[in-house]
Order: C-alpha cells, then sequence, then structure tokens
C-alpha cells in the first residue's frame, strides 16, 4: 500500500514554516498601525495549526526513506500545496483578491514566476509588499535544494550530469537534501543580505531594497512598484543587474568557492557559455537600439544589459518599456527568455545546460553523416553523456515545447489574442514573468485575463517551475508500478 506519511509529514512542516514567516508582515503592519494586520494573524494561525496537525499525525514515518514514487509526489505536492496557504492573506487581507487571484499571486511567488494581478502596487501597505517578497525568496530557495537534491535522483531533464562527490545523493535523499540545504541557506542568505547593502549604497530606500533584494536573489521579480526598475536610478540598475546574474550560476559552485574551491566555478563549461549569450546578446540588442531606437551611448547599453539580463534569467524586472523597441528586439527579447540561466540556480526556462547537450547531440550526428563509419560520442566537460542523459534532455525538449503549444491554444481557446497566447503561455511555463502586448506586456500586468485563462497560466507556472516531467510522471500509471 502507497504510504503518504512521509510525504505528509514534510509538506506539514513546510506549511508551519510558512506560518510562521507570516509573523514578520504582520509585525510591519502593526508598527505601522495598519488594520490589516489581522489577516496575516488568521493566516499564520491558519497554516501553523494545519501544519503542525499533519506533521505530527505523520511524524511516526517521518524518518523513512522516500522512494522515487513518493519524492516525484512530495516535489510536486510541495509547490501546489504552499501557494494555498500563500494565497491566504491576499484573500483575507488588504488586497482582498478573489480566490483565482490571491491563488495565482501566491503561485507567482511560489515559483518565482513574478507575474501579478495587482496594480497601484505602491499603495498597498509594507506587510503586503514584503510577504510578496517572501514568498519568491522562500521559492528561490526551495527550488535550488530541489534542483540539487532532487531532480538528480530523479533523472529528470538531464540534471543527473550535474551530481558531483560532494553532493552525491544515492540512496538517502532527505538526509542528504538536509546537509546540502543548510550549506546552500548560508550562501543564499549572504547573497540576499550583501544584495540590499549593495541598493541602500546605490540610494534606494531600506524597505525597498530588503524586499527587491530578495526578488533579485530569487531571480522572482516582483517589485514594490508598477513600473519596476523604472523607479530606480542607472546605479541601481547595475547592481541588479550584477546580482541577478550571481543568481543565475549554480549555487553548489558558491559552496565550492566559500570553501576556497575556485577552480571549478572558472572551468565551468556551462558558466562561460552563460556569460557568453549574455555578450553575445546584450551586444545584438546595443546595436539594434543605436540604430533602430535612436539611443546612443550609456543608456543604450544599459537598458539592452537590464532587460536582456532580467529576462535571461527570467526574474521579470523592466527598466522600460521594450514593446516600443521594434519587432527585431521583442524577437530577440522572446528568445532570450526561453534560454535561461544555468543548472541549480533560481533561474527558470531551458537553461543553458541543455542547449549544450542538444547541440553536443547534433554535432555528433553531422559527424557520424560525415563518417559512417566512425565512432562518435558526444561530450560534456570531457565526459561522454550517456544515453539517459541525451534521452532525458530531448524529452524535456519535446514537453516543453508540446506544453507551450498546448497552454497557447488552451489560452487562445479563452478569447485571448494570439500575442498574449504565445507570449503568456511561454512567460509562465518558462517563469518569466512579463510577457508581450498591451495587456501582459512590460506595462502591463495579467489581471484583465478572465479567470479561465487565469487557472491555465497558474498551471502552466505550477509544470514549468517543476521541469514538466517531475509533474508529469505522476500522472503516468506506469510510473506508479514501478
Amino acid at each position: 500500500m502507497f504510504d503518504l506519511r512521509p510525504i505528509g509529514y514534510v509538506i506539514g512542516f513546510l506549511v508551519t514554516v510558512l506560518g510562521l514567516t507570516m509573523l514578520l508582515p504582520m509585525i510591519l503592519d502593526i508598527v505601522d498601525d495598519n488594520r490589516h494586520w489581522v489577516s496575516f494573524a488568521t493566516s499564520a494561525l491558519i497554516s501553523i495549526i494545519v501544519g503542525m496537525m499533519m506533521a505530527a499525525s505523520c511524524a511516526n514515518s517521518a524518518r523513512r526513506e522516500l522512494s522515487i514514487q513518493q519524492t516525484f509526489l512530495l516535489t510536486s505536492s510541495v509547490w501546489l500545496v504552499l501557494p494555498i496557504f500563500g494565497a491566504l492573506p491576499f484573500f483575507l487581507g488588504e488586497p482582498e483578491l478573489r480566490v483565482v487571484d490571491a491563488f495565482f499571486e501566491a503561485m507567482s511567488g511560489m515559483t518565482t514566476t513574478g507575474a501579478t494581478v495587482l496594480y497601484d502596487i505602491e499603495e498597498f501597505s509594507r506587510g503586503i509588499l514584503i510577504w510578496r517578497g517572501i514568498l519568491q525568496w522562500l521559492g528561490g530557495i526551495g527550488i535550488i535544494i530541489v534542483a540539487l537534491a532532487f531532480l538528480p535522483e530523479l533523472r529528470v531533464g538531464g540534471m543527473q550530469i550535474f551530481k558531483s562527490e560532494g553532493f552525491d545523493t544515492l540512496g538517502k535523499i532527505l538526509p542528504r537534501a538536509g546537509e546540502i540545504a543548510q550549506r546552500i541557506s548560508v550562501t543564499y542568505l549572504l547573497l540576499t543580505l550583501i544584495c540590499a547593502l549593495a541598493y541602500i549604497g546605490s540610494g534606494m530606500e531600506v524597505f525597498d531594497a530588503v524586499v527587491h533584494s530578495m526578488t533579485t536573489i530569487s531571480t522572482g521579480g516582483f517589485s514594490n512598484y508598477d513600473i519596476s526598475f523604472a523607479k530606480f536610478n542607472p546605479l541601481t540598475e547595475y547592481f541588479a543587474v550584477f546580482f541577478m546574474l550571481l543568481a543565475a550560476l549554480p549555487f553548489v559552485r558558491f559552496v565550492q568557492l566559500m570553501s576556497g574551491k575556485a577552480n571549478p566555478l572558472v572551468q565551468d563549461s556551462q558558466v562561460r557559455a552563460f556569460f557568453l549569450t549574455v555578450l553575445v546578446l546584450v551586444l545584438c540588442l546595443t546595436l539594434w537600439k543605436m540604430y533602430a531606437v535612436d539611443l546612443v551611448g550609456e543608456e543604450a547599453f544599459r537598458k539592452a544589459l537590464f532587460n536582456t539580463v532580467s529576462l535571461l534569467t527570467g526574474t521579470g524586472y523592466v527598466s522600460g518599456n521594450y514593446m516600443e523597441w521594434g519587432g527585431f528586439a521583442i524577437t530577440l527579447l522572446f528568445i532570450t527568455g526561453l534560454i535561461g540561466g544555468c543548472a541549480g540556480s533560481t533561474s527558470c526556462s531551458i537553461k543553458i545546460f541543455r542547449y549544450q547537450l542538444l547541440f553536443a547531440s547534433v554535432r555528433v550526428q553531422l559527424r557520424r553523416m560525415r563518417s559512417p563509419n566512425g565512432v562518435f560520442m558526444p561530450q560534456y566537460e570531457g565526459r561522454t553523456i550517456s544515453d539517459d542523459v541525451l534521452n532525458s534532455v530531448m524529452s524535456f525538449f519535446v514537453f516543453f515545447l508540446l506544453s507551450l503549444g498546448v497552454i497557447s491554444v488552451a489560452l487562445s481557446l479563452t478569447g485571448q489574442d494570439f500575442l498574449t497566447s504565445v507570449s503568456g503561455a511561454a512567460a509562465t511555463l518558462a517563469n518569466i514573468g512579463p510577457g508581450l502586448g498591451d495587456q501582459i506586456g512590460p506595462e502591463g500586468n495579467f489581471s484583465r485575463l478572465n479567470d479561465t485563462a487565469k487557472w491555465v497560466l497558474i498551471f502552466s507556472m505550477f509544470i514549468g517551475r517543476l521541469e514538466l516531467l517531475a509533474v508529469f510522471a505522476i500522472f503516468n500509471y506506469r510510473f506508479w508500478r514501478l
């Protein structure tokens, strides 16, 4: 009989922790004499009681090792259950959002997508604003731990290629995950603190710096202002670019760097490919802006750099309306969002390493066509890529494209135009944030979409954050017969 108790224990514990974090925005609202502190108190009480009851009822099986089926179900359930409780302050509190809107905002936060249904954001209380930041910060560190501890073991999307001696999880997923979580948490917290100090040094208000540091390091993109980073000065934009780039690098490399090992970071071919991609994209967009948009010098470079890095890393900040930059820029930025950062980071989308493995496979096939009798094997960082890794990566690409098509069609059936349907599907499936067009583009949000479209996008954010295959596997009856 399939045992759900180990899953229930972990989820109950995480719901309790989420409830405890609601006390921080509650305190802020009390200090500001905002009556909506009651909504955070109520939400925290509900979350803590439900979480503790769930954990206590399942505690007798807490130390059991998880099977592969239980691990798949756990990784999917966490990102489905936590947004439900994370939505309570939006539903009960100041925004007084409807159920679908509250769940959309919470799912966008936990998956670090950054799509929002809120407008006039700067008018909300500090409690609501920091709660949006907390959701993204928790979602960011959560996905790193899942990517480094669970996904390689689950052989999802080629992530098993990133197993290393220092982070091997064979046989004991949860104990090893705890060890990984401890190291990553310290690194993640330090980067967030340094980012906040940098923002303060650039002239940002302390509260804005705290919230934006959380949404930067998590590559989430929630801002305290409708106009996002257009609110701030150029120096702040450059600091944001720097920390978005850091957040898109493998966090295991930071742990190694803190241990005095710099070579793994410098020699990582994925990192080098990532920065080369940034350089090429920024150069192309800068030249285009100077040619077609009549921006020159530093401003053209800064706008191209900021928005390219923001979309490439899946953060979703904007510093201007790139819908006015012309067709080439719009197309390039759309493609940029479908690339993503490095594996084992907080960034989203397809990710650099999958393109590297794809190109390695294509090169080998071309060589085999030229020399049919030759023996050629695709390699990554000097190692032969196994068939199961290649099959996993190819499956991911197929599932991603199929999902993108199906979600786009589903959105069009809800009455959305072509641009909104395709860009909305891409923005949520790749967890980028803003889409294209007047409605969900850089100067819009998702509030005007109908409820059916929002539920479709909620599902898109959910499966996109968990690498697609981790979710779809639990719907395959053969998987449960293993």
